[in-house]
């Protein structure tokens, strides 16, 4: 068969012939239908997919190689000299030739045949010193597992030996023992019998009081029965009589025309009381005494902003004096839903300063001209007589101001342990 024959060259010759066949397969016009499902594959799968087919066709198509020579013969001329420049491997060269077919091809096949066998014997020789190395590597392997088997096969000898031994002695030992384990058979018989009697009287025992449970339950059903009747009729019989005793007294109240009562006889002491403890003048003495005015109904507390702020914090600004402050009561007023109103003096700003008040907490900035002091004078003014009104602050004119108004002053030694 002639050298250039598909099926004489080497594996890696027709090994590329079918990638590079792979490669430009798409561009081919007028494929053969085996090829031309082949070349929809993706580019990474018709030399593995299609392979075989590919191969099978180039070997018996030569006008299809024609057609495949073409579309791959421009990736390999030269654009200078338009000259065919062939790869240095000769593999991919003899791959190339022979799909290219170039004037003189056979002799540049033969070549690029021939450099690609020179080439080869290095590889060969080294793979077969490879192999030698391998091949004395196992035998060696072999000679120690022979060694290995052969001491395993002494020892289980030597172990069947001892066994054996051993099992003569067990079986005449057996053999002595029979008539003591003839006798050992028959009480254990005997044992089992009398155990299988003793379970079957305490079964019908198990039985008896089974039956007598049941009866006790039907008995004790019954009895509930009965005196779950009975509670019934009873509690019939006391609620007929409470509805006549209502119908009576309510005949009574309309015969003598009685008009609903109204207080307690208590009241007027009471009143009494709380009007001798909203006296003018009247102070909260601790900070206990401030929590219990603080629990009673719609109680109004004024803060004097910073008269407070300037006792507690005196080495902080005044921007941070008013943060500390409405977060401290805050608190306060969501704990015990007092209406909590705080008043700073801004008498000589033109600018209001700007403060967030707090949920449940009202901030207040006195009028250009007017002190805080006043603020707090026409909040008290306004609250209606008999309303529980708390100022905190420990400035003098007010507390006696408010306290002839009626108010309830808060020095600062009873807020402060509150506001934390």
């Amino acid at each position: 068969m002639e050298v250039s024959a598909y099926a004489t060259l080497p594996d890696t010759v027709r090994g590329r012939i079918v990638a590079l066949t792979a490669g430009v397969l798409p561009d081919v016009a007028r494929l053969p239908p085996a090829l031309k499902r082949i070349a929809d594959f993706a580019p990474a799968r018709r030399a593995k997919a299609g392979g075989a087919m590919i191969a099978s066709v180039l070997e018996g198509d030569d006008e299809v190689r024609a057609k495949i020579g073409t579309q791959l013969r421009p990736a390999y001329v030269s654009e200078d000299t338009q000259d065919l420049v062939l790869p240095e491997d000769p593999a991919e060269t003899a791959a190339v030739v022979w799909l290219v077919r170039p004037d003189g091809w056979e002799v540049s096949l033969k070549e690029a045949l021939d450099r690609l066998d020179a080439a080869a014997v290095p590889a060969v020789d080294a793979e077969v010193a490879r192999l030698r190395v391998k091949l004395a590597a196992a035998e060696d392997e072999i000679r120690e597992v022979r060694a290995d088997r052969k001491a395993r096969i002494d020892d289980l000898k030597a172990d069947n030996t001892t066994l054996r031994r051993k099992l003569g002695e067990a079986r005449t030992a057996a053999r002595q023992a029979g008539t003591g384990l003839d006798e050992a058979l028959t009480e254990a018989r005997e044992a089992l019998a009398r155990a299988e009697d003793e379970i079957a009287a305490r079964d019908r025992q198990v039985r008896h009081l089974r039956s007598q449970i049941d009866k006790l339950e039907r008995e004790a059903a019954a009895e509930r029965r009965t005196s779950k009747a009975d509670r019934e009729d009873a509690s019939l019989r006391a609620r007929f009589l409470l509805d006549t005793l209502l119908d009576a007294a309510g005949g009574l109240r309309r015969e003598l025309a009685l008009p609903p009562v109204t207080g307690t006889p208590g009241e007027r002491i009471e009143a009494e009381l709380a009007a001798a403890d909203t006296v003018a003048g009247a102070g909260v003495t601790s900070s206990a005494h401030l929590e219990q005015f603080l629990s009673m109904p719609r109680v109004r507390l004024i803060v004097d902003g910073y008269n407070v702020s300037k006792a507690l914090w005196p080495g902080s600004a005044l921007d941070a004096q008013r943060l500390r402050l409405l977060r401290a009561v805050a608190p306060i007023a969501a704990r015990t839903g007092a209406e909590t109103t705080v008043v700073f003096d801004a008498h000589s700003a033109s600018v209001r300063p700007t403060a967030v008040p707090p949920r449940g907490v009202k901030v207040l900035f006195s009028p250009e001209g007017v002190i805080a002091d006043d603020v707090i004078r026409d909040l008290v003014d306004a609250e209606p007589a008999g309303r529980i009104i708390l100022v905190a602050t420990d400035d003098a004119e007010i507390v006696k101001d408010v306290r002839r108004a009626g108010a309830r002053t808060v020095p600062l030694s009873s807020l402060s342990p509150l506001l934390g």
